[in-house]
């Protein structure tokens, strides 16, 4: 089983049968949260990075199989990727001199689950 594939099923499960924003309203604090994540991920370069991170063999990619998909310095790349870090949706690991990251299954996991419509609810399309 693939990582994507892996991921759907864990993603399947954690949802259940209703999304959070049909079963109640989000409190503040969820709200503030989740608006972090959605932002850190607005960004064209940064969503891009994260599929290229969770598509890439093995599910963890060096920033050095990243940095060449893009017509942007290395700094700039490096930015994307701290911004994606420090919103927890990737984590890093150094291996001498290059970083390789890996996608955290549990900030996606939160982001989808609250997203997934609740079929009953909205009835028949």
């Amino acid at each position: 089983m693939s990582n994507q594939e892996r991921l759907l099923v864990e993603l399947t499960d954690a949802v259940g049968c209703c999304s959070p924003l049909v079963r109640e309203p989000l409190s503040a604090e969820q709200a503030v949260e989740l608006s972090r994540l959605f932002k850190a991920m607005g960004d064209p370069v940064r969503l891009r990075l994260l599929s290229l991170i969770a598509s890439h063999e093995g599910g963890e990619a060096c920033v050095c199989d990243l940095s060449g998909v893009f017509d942007l310095t290395g700094p700039t790349i490096s930015h994307h990727l701290k911004v994606l870090r420090e919103a927890g949706l990737i984590s890093g690991e150094r291996r001498g001199t290059w970083i390789y990251y890996r996608i955290e299954p549990d900030a996606l996991r939160r982001l989808s689950a609250v997203l997934v419509p609740d079929v009953a609810a909205a009835g028949p399309a």
